[in-house]
């Protein structure tokens, strides 16, 4: 039987700086041999974007606590990438993201840089994970939620995951949690407003804002509902978002 440790790669969308990345290398730290590569800067929203018309670049910081960091120009997706195919003497054996500041639960999963670079793990065919704490305070107390780390990752470490399939975990800004649960995403969406404002040469913007609203408030399996009641979601993700019910509807076909 192998001593060698397995190799955790870290990264988010809120940049090295962010409070939520350290205090996740601090929670994964005991499992592993831990990388972390991340951007200098937030690029929260970034979903699944790449760099193609800029090149990107990685400055080595150094081994802090046995940890090396590495800090890339690009988004959470390119630092996954760079780090899988370039940066790392080998594949990682985990991928974990986060702990981003804010939630990430039901359609927020497509926006989302943090489940990006989680997804992008997953693609390659590294079991990921992706973590969010349901707080924007860019000091907000992560103890709970590296509790629930902890957790998750030791079960992913003793179970696996299947191919293909990643997981969303959202954590309530709570002191004490009430448990945490496996969860499918909750149907909703966000509803945008744009808030205009003038520039000081006289010019329009468009400032993105609006709220997320619940198309299922009543249901009690999903990520929302054990948000709203103190307990952390798990949401496995599937990197096929085929939707085979359809693909199978025989009265469905095309003709030239």
């Amino acid at each position: 039987m192998s001593n060698k440790k397995p190799v955790i790669l870290v990264s988010n969308d809120d940049g090295i700086n962010a409070k939520g990345i350290n205090e996740l290398v601090d929670a994964v730290k005991e499992f592993g041999k831990v990388f972390v590569v991340s951007a200098d800067k937030s690029f929260s929203g970034m979903s699944h974007a790449i760099t193609v018309n800029e090149p990107l670049k990685i400055k080595d910081l150094g081994v802090r606590d046995d940890v090396h960091y590495y800090q890339t120009n690009g988004t959470p997706v390119d630092c996954v990438k760079l780090a899988i195919h370039y940066q790392l003497a080998e594949k990682p054996d985990y991928v974990v993201s986060g702990i981003n500041h804010g939630t990430n639960s039901s359609a927020s999963v497509h926006y989302s840089g943090t489940l990006g670079a989680a997804r992008e793990g997953c693609m390659n065919g590294i079991p990921s994970i992706g973590f969010s704490l349901c707080s924007y305070d860019a000091d907000a107390d992560f103890s709970e939620s590296k509790r629930v780390v902890k957790s998750v990752l030791s079960s992913v470490i003793k179970t696996g995951l299947p191919k293909g399939t990643y997981l969303n975990v959202n954590i309530p800004d709570s002191d004490k949690l009430d448990g945490i649960k496996k969860a499918r995403m909750a149907k909703g969406k966000w509803e945008e407003e744009f808030v205009e404002g003038q520039d000081p040469r006289g010019r329009k913007y468009y400032w993105l804002s609006g709220q997320f609203k619940n198309e299922e408030p009543e249901a009690k399996d999903t990520d929302e509902f054990f948000l709203n009641n103190n307990m952390a979601s798990v949401v496995p993700c599937h990197i096929d978002v085929t939707d085979y019910s359809t693909l199978n509807n025989t009265n469905l076909f095309y003709e030239l």
